[in-house]
């Protein structure tokens, strides 16, 4: 009797165990395993910011913070077959152009299906227009933007008794609005363009895609916004989405 009721503990313990290792989300960190690691891509064929810097310094700010190990290349031959055993998440901070050849979309496909994330930051939506897979994985493209800064209030749909956030960056307009699958973190309100229409216009998103995940933002051009604590705040939130350590979508 004694024996059968030990048996019975060691099953109840092991079927624990197994169903909290099964709902963890993809690529997740358990406990005493090496930092999760993000890969910082910044490679230009076109456009090239000079907040790229502050990005990158930003998101090593954040990983930091967030425990993750965050590497930084413009090296496009690190998208390969490894990518998924070396990487949770990659992060396109400020790409723009052709970036990748036809073998690194493959490697970044098969990554994103092997349950991989990717953050895309403002120009990640001026990058590989002739990858249809791509657009839908940030969600939109760029199309245009009013010439010189303008001034938006930013609508934070996930907080919305949050305090009034003002920015001053460069507001894309994109070729089409994101699908309806994605969920809208955050969208232009009071623009002060005249390009602007009086609707209110997705500026931050995510959502599972193709079996990894997807969190986007339009802000970012400007380096001062590096410095806002509400941006930092949009950045941390999306680290943490792309890494499975948070639910946003």
């Amino acid at each position: 009797m004694m024996r059968s009721i030990s048996l019975t503990r060691v099953m109840f313990l092991l079927l624990s165990v197994a169903s909290a290792l099964i709902a963890l989300p993809a690529h997740a960190a358990t406990p005493g395993s090496a930092p999760a690691r993000i890969l910082v891509f910044t490679k230009t064929a076109k456009f090239r910011h000079d907040s790229i810097p502050d990005a990158v310094r930003t998101v090593r700010q954040l990983g930091r913070e967030l425990g993750l190990q965050v590497d930084h290349t413009e090296d496009a031959t690190r998208f390969d077959a490894r990518l998924s055993a070396r990487y949770r998440a990659v992060v396109f901070a400020q790409t723009t152009g052709d970036v990748l050849d036809a073998a690194q979309q493959a490697a970044l496909e098969d990554f994103i299906r092997a349950g991989g994330g990717y953050l895309g930051i403002h120009a990640a939506a001026d990058t590989e227009y002739d990858w249809p897979w791509y657009g839908q994985l940030v969600g939109a493209w760029f199309k245009s933007h009013p010439p010189g800064l303008q001034h938006a209030r930013i609508q934070l749909l996930q907080a919305p008794d949050a305090p009034a956030w003002y920015v001053t960056d460069e507001l894309y307009q994109y070729r089409a609005a994101p699908p309806a699958e994605v969920t809208v973190l955050a969208q232009l309100v009071e623009r002060d363009d005249d390009d602007a229409s009086d609707t209110p216009a997705p500026i931050a998103w995510c959502r599972p895609f193709d079996g990894g995940r997807s969190w986007y933002t339009g802000l970012g051009h400007e380096a001062a916004l590096y410095r806002d604590p509400r941006y930092l705040e949009q950045l941390r939130n999306g680290l943490r989405f792309v890494a499975g350590t948070r639910d946003l979508c």
